[in-house]
C-alpha cells in the first residue's frame, strides 16, 4: 500500500514528523508531497521545504519526498497512491479535514483518507505559529527538528547582513 501525506511544510515540525513516524508503520510506501501552490505565499522556497524534510527524516527506505501543484488526488493517482494520510492536531480541524475527505473521495473514489491523531505532545503545533515565535525571537527549539533550525538561523544571518 502506498500512502502519501501531503502538506506545505512551511517549515516542517516535530508534529509532522510525529505524523510521518507513525504512517510509515501503516503504508509499504510513504509519499510526503510537498504542495507548489504559486498563490500561497510561503516563507520557504519549494526547493528548500523539501530538503528540510530530506533533512529530517534522514534515510528511511519506505519514505519519498516529491513535490506536487494542482489537485491533490491527481498527485495521489500519478504517484499510485492508494490512500491519503492526514493529521488532526484538535477537534477544530476535524470539520474541515472531513470536509476534504468527502470531496477527495468524490473527485477519485479509489483514494480513501485516512486520519492519525496527533500525540497531545504536538498538538498545538502548526507551522505558521513556529514562524510567529521564529520571528520575534523565541526558541522554537522544542517545536521543530534541527534542519529547520538551522536554516531559519541562515535566513537570519542574512537578513541581518543585507
Amino acid at each position: 500500500m502506498i500512502g502519501i501525506y501531503p502538506g506545505t511544510f512551511d517549515p516542517i515540525t516535530l508534529g509532522h514528523l510525529d505524523i510521518i513516524k507513525r504512517a510509515k508503520k501503516v503504508v509499504d510506501t510513504l509519499i510526503v508531497a510537498v504542495g507548489n501552490n504559486p498563490s500561497k505565499k510561503t516563507t520557504f522556497d519549494l526547493e528548500t521545504r523539501m530538503n528540510m524534510i530530506r533533512d529530517s527524516i534522514g534515510t528511511c527506505k519506505n519514505i519519498e519526498v516529491i513535490s506536487f501543484s494542482g489537485l491533490l488526488v491527481d498527485a495521489a493517482k500519478d504517484n499510485g497512491a492508494d490512500i491519503i494520510i492526514r493529521g488532526l492536531r484538535a477537534i477544530s480541524d476535524y470539520e474541515s479535514e472531513s470536509q476534504m475527505a468527502i470531496v477527495n473521495r468524490a473527485l477519485n473514489p479509489d483514494v480513501d483518507t485516512m486520519i492519525l491523531v496527533s500525540g497531545h505532545e504536538y498538538s498545538f503545533i502548526s507551522s505558521s505559529l513556529i514562524k510567529e515565535i521564529a520571528i520575534f525571537g523565541g526558541d522554537i527549539s522544542e517545536f521543530v527538528p534541527e534542519p529547520v533550525l538551522k536554516q531559519i538561523e541562515l535566513a537570519e544571518s542574512k537578513k541581518k547582513k543585507g
